[in-house]
């Protein structure tokens, strides 16, 4: 791992980082956020993953969680939304594919198979990492995110229940088998068989018998991208059919840029201490 930068904040201290990873074949830049808490004792982790033609900067730099974060003695990792470099497989007129557009999965086919490993890197390499390096409570962790990163958010917390003791989004693509502007990126990641897409579509998931104890979601009702990308009542229909806790917060006249998220991540924050501890 590389320092990049660190800034002092809150009493605390902003990083920027990176690391090679094996996952996705390239150097990925991840920025980190320790409250001053941290320099006495491990802590809780809460995992931030941002939306389409992100980095890790955009949270970093829009989000407003400092303040809070460090009231709460809460460690917060915000990592880089797919592979980068010139060997890098990308579409760059393509905003909703490639780079910037990882989608959290897998892929399978080729050339995208090398590097677009977004899963295994978030859930596997990434924390192995940030464990070796950071003061990091294991056993206390959430993980959160925006748009194509509350996708991804909701779908690991689904697969992995026993690691995370919250989980949240800002605006999901809840349902991104069916969504216009990720099923041509499924596509290509997962190839043309649509059964393979459920093990990255929450709907999908919780259908096929996934469950976590409770969900916040909010979701701003002037988003423009509401009906065809996110579909929240489709989120809401599944969890109530499965009995799984989801608290949808309609937030009116919000739209889907990081005004609407600073908005409400000081709630997000809350929801998560109050559920990891300390």
């Amino acid at each position: 791992m590389k320092t990049i930068s660190t800034e002092n904040s809150h009493g605390g201290t902003q990083g920027v980082y990176v690391g090679r990873s094996e996952a996705c074949d390239c150097d990925m830049t991840f920025a980190v956020f320790l409250p001053p808490q941290a320099k006495a004792r491990k802590l809780p982790v809460l995992w931030y993953l941002s939306g389409l033609t992100c980095t890790h900067a955009n949270v970093m730099e829009k989000g407003e969680y400092r303040r809070l974060a460090a009231e709460l003695g809460m460690i917060i990792v915000c990592p880089d939304t797919s592979p980068r470099g010139e060997a890098v497989p990308d579409e760059p007129d393509n905003w909703q594919f490639g780079k910037g557009a990882g989608f959290y999965v897998d892929a399978t086919e080729p050339p995208f198979a090398q590097n677009y490993r977004m899963y295994s890197y978030i859930v596997d390499e990434l924390p192995k990492l940030i464990e070796a390096e950071f003061p990091v409570d294991m056993d206390r962790q959430g993980i959160f995110g925006h748009s194509m990163g509350g996708h991804g958010a909701i779908t690991i917390a689904l697969k992995n229940p026993g690691r995370f003791g919250s989980c949240s989004a800002f605006a999901p693509i809840s349902h991104p088998s069916v969504s216009g502007w990720s099923k041509p990126a499924f596509r290509k990641y997962l190839g043309a068989d649509e059964a393979r897409w459920r093990a990255y579509d929450a709907c999908s998931l919780i259908e096929d018998g996934h469950r976590f104890p409770e969900f916040l979601v909010d979701q701003g009702t002037a988003d423009s991208f509401l009906e065809d990308g996110l579909r929240p009542e489709e989120l809401r229909q599944a969890c109530e059919t499965a009995g799984i806790s989801l608290r949808l917060r309609m937030q009116e006249g919000y739209g889907h840029s990081y005004l609407f998220i600073s908005t409400f991540m000081e709630d997000h924050l809350r929801w998560h201490a109050r559920r990891l501890g300390d």
